[in-house]
């Protein structure tokens, strides 16, 4: 099943416990009642040919032995940005993340069974081929299958990767998703896991040369048994996001 904006939503069952969680009463805090704020970060990386996001398994309830996004409460003294940074920290070095940006605020009063509580999301962005050294209670799934979530935050995940689909046609997000340097049969893969749709290689090194976005090191990579010409080495001119095409979408092959 897919959502109106084309993304799948996950169809996996809730775990043992979800009964008497999802049972719990959702009211929203009474009138006058201050709400708690939490951050909370969609983390998306390339593994192998599919785009994965970091889930860590609660261990108390509400929705206990559930998946989550890594987050937690904001301190009292915490700005938002240095609150995501510590709450990350907890599960992956957040020295691996090339990018974070903030997604979105929620603030449905019954998104919580514990009382209003606000989120304020991020998405942050791990290069491919790095293996961060994560808990035993944090993996990373495929975002196109999620297991049973809790909270909101399969929603949240589902923004993050709007997020990012549309931020790979008019800036060059695509240089947090890549190691820092590839050829364009391998930047080609990221996007089409990011896109989820193909992406020819050719056109994608004509656009994005076009913009300005990527530039050859000089260096090539042997071609494999089959023979052939080695395969260039590209890298991106910038590490940092910059818009290229404000105008800008990729969108799919036609008829695909």
């Amino acid at each position: 099943m897919r959502d109106r904006e084309g993304v799948p939503v996950s169809g996996a069952e809730p775990g043992p416990r979800a009964a008497a969680a999802e049972a719990a009463a959702v009211r929203p805090a009474p009138d006058g009642a201050s709400a708690g704020h939490e951050v909370l970060a969609v983390v998306f990386q390339i593994r192998g040919d599919q785009l994965c996001v970091l889930l860590w398994r609660r261990g108390r309830p509400p929705y206990e032995e559930h998946w989550v996004l890594p987050g937690g409460r904001l301190g009292g003294a915490e700005g938002l940005d240095d609150s995501i940074r510590r709450q990350l920290a907890q599960k992956v070095d957040v020295r691996d993340l090339a990018h974070l940006e903030q997604l979105e605020t929620r603030g449905d009063p019954c998104r919580h069974p514990q009382g209003r509580i606000l989120a304020t999301a991020y998405l942050g962005l791990v290069p491919a081929g790095i293996d961060p050294v994560v808990p035993d209670d944090t993996t990373w799934h495929p975002a196109v299958d999620l297991p049973g979530m809790g909270f909101d935050h399969a929603d949240i995940v589902h923004s993050g990767r709007r997020r990012l689909r549309a931020k790979l046609s008019y800036t060059n997000i695509g240089f947090a998703l890549a190691p820092p340097e590839f050829t364009v049969s391998q930047l080609s893969r990221y996007y089409r896991a990011a896109l989820g749709h193909d992406v020819a290689a050719t056109n994608l090194r004509r656009v994005l040369l076009r913009r300005g976005q990527i530039e050859e090191t000089g260096g090539f990579v042997a071609s494999g048994r089959s023979g052939g010409r080695p395969a260039a080495l590209f890298r991106f001119r910038a590490r940092r996001l910059e818009i290229t095409d404000a105008f800008a979408v990729l969108r799919p092959p036609a008829g695909g």
